[in-house]
């Protein structure tokens, strides 16, 4: 059985302004309708979303190809995606 792979939400990442201290659920199965954060939509997928905490108040980019080596944060794997 080969091992379930995330929906690609978009190939851009998702600019957010977060708050500190508050905690954030990315999602990670790219199914959720308010990306890039989880509304449930995982549900009996096998996929679960990443509980991050905002380490200060500012601007970060949340990985909407789900690809990323760094989640819940953009790493740049989208590029790899769009360009093919």
């Amino acid at each position: 059985m080969s091992e379930a792979r995330p929906v690609v939400a978009q190939t851009a990442p998702f600019p957010v302004e977060v708050e500190a201290g508050r905690s954030y659920f990315w999602c990670v199965c790219g199914r959720s309708a308010r990306q890039p954060f989880c509304d449930g939509s995982h549900k009996g997928s096998g996929f679960e979303p990443m509980k991050w905490q905002a380490p200060e108040s500012r601007r970060v980019w949340f990985c909407g190809c789900k690809q990323t080596g760094s989640a819940p944060l953009c790493d740049g794997s989208h590029k790899s995606l769009a360009g093919s």
